[in-house]
């Protein structure tokens, strides 16, 4: 979701990837919540950390956006870059019926993209 809304936000000013420990699927219900939202991650692949690494891909910001309990092993991107760390619930772990679990990830969708606007006003202020 961040890097969706960095995307969206930050238009040709940032660019962003998204990786995580190892690819998995989409969550269905964040790929829901931002179509809700006008943004369209359906055809998106998920990659893995190593794989941006192997790469050679070098980042001037890396963002973590685990939870605070699998803080520990929310991926590093190794490199000389300035490194930020967002606590937010991993929608993957939400229960509870269709409603419940959407309005989770609603309520988690918008407090991303609070967080990703300020982070934008922030390097956009420096």
């Amino acid at each position: 979701m961040a890097e969706a809304y960095l995307a969206k936000f930050g238009g040709d000013r940032y660019a962003a990837e998204s990786a995580g420990l190892e690819p998995g699927k989409l969550n269905p219900y964040v790929v829901r919540a931002l179509a809700e939202d006008g943004i369209d991650i359906s055809g998106k692949a998920t990659r893995a950390v190593l794989d941006l690494y192997r790469e050679g891909k070098t980042f001037d910001w890396v963002v973590t956006v685990c939870s605070k309990e699998a803080a520990e092993r929310c991926p590093i991107f190794p490199g000389k870059v300035e490194r930020r760390h967002w606590p937010f619930d991993d929608p993957s772990r939400f229960m509870g019926s269709d409603e419940e679990i959407m309005a989770r990830v609603r309520a988690l969708r918008d407090a991303i993209r609070a967080k990703v606007r300020e982070f934008i006003a922030e390097l956009d202020g420096r």
